[in-house]
């Protein structure tokens, strides 16, 4: 392909607009396809990454009768019909037990099976991360401590020093420091093999080698016996990425050099955080070609993360290439859960007084009902918004101390209208670093929702969806 002919042909994979009939533009892996270094894994709970593709994205079973079902897309090219998930769960619980390759080679990733630091892996909750992608409601892979998935036995995937892109959309708030939220080319034996042996994406705040900028989450090649911020490990000049979604990218060519990027999945474009030359000891590389999602190469499966989609490929992409398959990624229109809030402690719904409009109206809880004042919206800069975007939860007066009351206003940006949703199940306020709390541990009826001193107590503790 000559030079101007691959400007043209990426310049015209960039005309996607967020929520556009995906199956009208290409996609992530025609992007790497057209490339000269095609998919060989394409996993997504959430969408197409081919536009011609119309299989199953993922397999649900329902904990009620042990069945199964497999969630397809919508539309060939399109989002994933999560109705047909809710149909299926109704009334029980759901895990995912398979999540499929959507490319030729069917890499599909199983529950993974005991390692040396891990034992048997369960499935993800498969109502536990609800979000929007285009404005279709969907569901991500909610990775907790002990969830994770492989496959072992593998077609196409780089083996002993060969070439290999890989990149994954996560939460850049669902993160912890443990070992290893990765998705990539690891072991065959679920053992931790020597240096080289991985080539996966991983995305936490691990710091592995010290000094690290900031505190992260930081994207970073797991290679083995290492996290790699860049260069030899330790890397100040990879800043980390904490957006609600990343785009979390590692690059490879087996010989020489390696590459990190990072981006913001709803807006812009990627970040070089690294490119040169491989660790000492990793040159060349040594993968095995396994593929690994959730937990590192040997199970150690201590890590959190969220997971929406990712690709590996055969070959060393360019440059132009990761930068349409970002843009790409924006144009899909990650956002924000929508839906209830449901309070731990009580089994109510996070509610507007009275179902009022009005500024400076209450927070309270109140049984679920699925009205309007109940149905919040996580925007992409961490407001909790109600009555289709017109109010934020906010924090009166912008107060910061324990007893401050919470209530919903105008949005206007501040940060006492902006919330982390955190791994433990807290809702803090950005502003104050308190937590959302239902005032006295109450669990009635109109109970009141105020700031509070986290302490870990159900009346500070939050479910989604």
């Amino acid at each position: 392909m000559s030079a101007g002919a691959a400007v043209a042909l990426f310049a015209g994979m960039l005309l996607a607009t967020p929520g556009a009939a995906q199956a009208a533009v290409s996609l992530p892996c025609d992007i790497y396809a057209a490339a000269g270094t095609p998919c060989v894994a394409a996993h997504s709970t959430v969408r197409a990454l081919y536009a011609a593709y119309n299989g199953p994205l993922y397999q649900v079973k329902r904990a009620s009768d042990s069945t199964t079902l497999n969630i397809g897309t919508l539309t060939a090219g399109g989002y994933a019909d999560a109705a047909a998930q809710n149909t299926f769960c109704a009334g029980t619980t759901c895990i995912i037990t398979e999540i499929y390759d959507q490319s030729p080679e069917h890499n599909n990733l199983t529950i993974e099976g005991p390692g040396q630091h891990g034992g048997q892996d369960v499935g993800a909750n498969a109502e536990a991360l609800p979000v929007t992608v285009g404005g279709h409601s969907v569901y991500g892979v909610y990775v907790s401590a002990g969830v994770g998935y492989r496959d072992d036995s593998t077609k196409g995937v780089a083996t002993g020093g060969e070439p290999q892109g890989a990149y994954m959309v996560a939460s850049g708030t669902h993160v912890n420091n443990k070992c290893c939220f990765d998705y990539g080319n690891a072991e065959t034996d679920n053992h931790a093999n020597g240096d080289g042996h991985m080539d996966a994406v991983n995305f936490s705040t691990e710091c592995w080698f010290s000094p690290c900028a900031g505190s992260g989450p930081w994207v970073q090649a797991d290679l083995e016996n290492g996290l790699f911020a860049g260069a030899n490990g330790s890397d100040t000049n990879n800043k980390g990425n904490s957006s609600a979604f990343v785009t979390a990218l590692v690059k490879n060519n087996g010989q020489t050099t390696y590459a990190i990027k990072g981006g913001n999945a709803q807006s812009g474009g990627l970040t070089t955080w690294y490119n040169g030359a491989l660790p000492t000891g990793y040159a060349p590389m040594h993968q095995e070609g396994a593929i690994v999602l959730g937990t590192g190469g040997d199970n150690s499966n201590g890590s959190v993360g969220s997971f929406f989609e990712g690709v590996m490929t055969s070959g060393y992409p360019t440059d132009a290439a990761d930068n349409a398959v970002q843009a790409n990624i924006v144009s899909a229109g990650y956002g924000g859960f929508t839906g209830p809030i449901h309070a731990v402690g009580s089994g109510k719904c996070l509610d507007v007084t009275g179902a009022s409009q009005a500024e400076g109206t209450s927070a309270e809880i109140w049984d679920c009902n699925g009205a309007t004042n109940q149905t919040w919206t996580q925007t992409a800069s961490g407001q909790l918004t109600v009555y289709g975007g017109t109010k934020c939860l906010d924090a009166y007066g912008q107060g910061t101390g324990s007893g401050t009351k919470v209530d919903i206003w105008d949005c206007n940006g501040g940060t006492n209208q902006q919330w982390k949703i955190n791994s433990n199940g807290t809702i803090t306020g950005v502003q104050s670093g308190l937590c959302l709390d239902v005032t006295g541990a109450s669990t009635a009826d109109g109970a009141d929702i105020d700031l509070w001193t986290c302490n870990g107590q159900s009346n500070q503790q939050w479910t989604l969806g």
